[in-house]
């Protein structure tokens, strides 16, 4: 089973980098079980042969399940259950995340970006707290861990912004600042970005930006290296891709960073938190 969550973290690490080898040893079969557990489940709310009504059946049974009812479980939440019971975390956070999954079964559409920070609070800062509690880190700067994450979560949004709009239906940009700018959710599906959705896009990247600046300080207040490490890079990484995803059009192709940019990123975040 081991081996199998690494090979779906290898598969997946562009986007959820928890699988490097700076996590700690003792720690890492924890975060595999976590990760496992995150994207099986994400896998169910963007099964297309799948009505919302039994996504969210299947989600809730497994939210229930969660902690109290392991006999309920499929195999893939199996290694968390466990995970939960050895180091004595509480299930919130995979409770949490699996309620991000039911919206998504459910809700298309963000009218602010206060709801859309509501939801991010589920579907992204609770795996930066998983994270925490993992490593017991409980004096963190846990305020500035959730801005990451959140942050993390709008800048993925920005790159799969015509994905998700036109494979799921699901648009993760505020409605006001679209009709503010006279902006149809249509433009999404264009072959290329128009000024009003570069616009709009553009105050989502500025208010990611303003996130990020509150996260500063959080790698530094991790305890265990290898997590402070790892924090610190992701840090650099979001700092770049956010700068990468103002100069560049979205709709045109998958923005990305690349190797260089990681390298130079990790290298830094490393130095300025060793």
């Amino acid at each position: 089973m081991t081996n199998g969550i690494k090979d779906l973290i290898t598969e997946n690490n562009e986007n959820f980098p928890v699988g490097s080898f700076l996590i700690p040893r003792d720690c890492r079969k924890h975060v595999y079980a976590f990760y496992l557990f995150a994207r099986r489940a994400d896998d169910i709310a963007d099964n297309s042969s799948l009505s919302s009504e039994e996504k969210v059946k299947s989600l809730t049974v497994i939210q229930n399940s969660l902690a109290n009812d392991p006999e309920k479980l499929p195999e893939w939440a199996i290694p968390y259950n466990n995970s939960l019971k050895q180091t004595g975390c509480s299930p919130i956070n995979g409770t949490d995340l699996l309620s991000a999954f039911i919206q998504d079964a459910i809700k298309h559409r963000y009218a602010s970006w206060d709801e859309l920070m509501d939801y991010c609070s589920k579907s992204a800062a609770s795996v930066g707290r998983a994270m925490l509690d993992i490593h017991n880190e409980k004096d963190a700067d846990f305020e500035g861990i959730d801005a990451l994450c959140n942050a993390l979560q709008v800048l993925n949004h920005i790159q799969d912004c015509k994905n998700d709009y036109l494979n799921h239906n699901r648009v993760y940009i505020p409605e006001d600042w679209l009709k503010a700018e006279g902006c149809k959710v249509e433009k999404l599906g264009e072959e290329f970005i128009s000024q009003e959705l570069r616009k709009v896009i553009d105050r989502c990247l500025i208010k990611t930006d303003e996130l990020l600046a509150k996260a500063n300080k959080s790698p530094n207040s991790i305890k265990r290296r290898g997590l402070r490490l790892e924090t610190a890079v992701i840090l650099r990484l979001a700092k770049a891709l956010s700068y990468k995803l103002r100069r560049n059009d979205p709709l045109r192709n998958k923005i990305k960073l690349s190797k260089f940019s990681w390298v130079w990123c990790g290298a830094k975040g490393v130095v300025s938190s060793w």
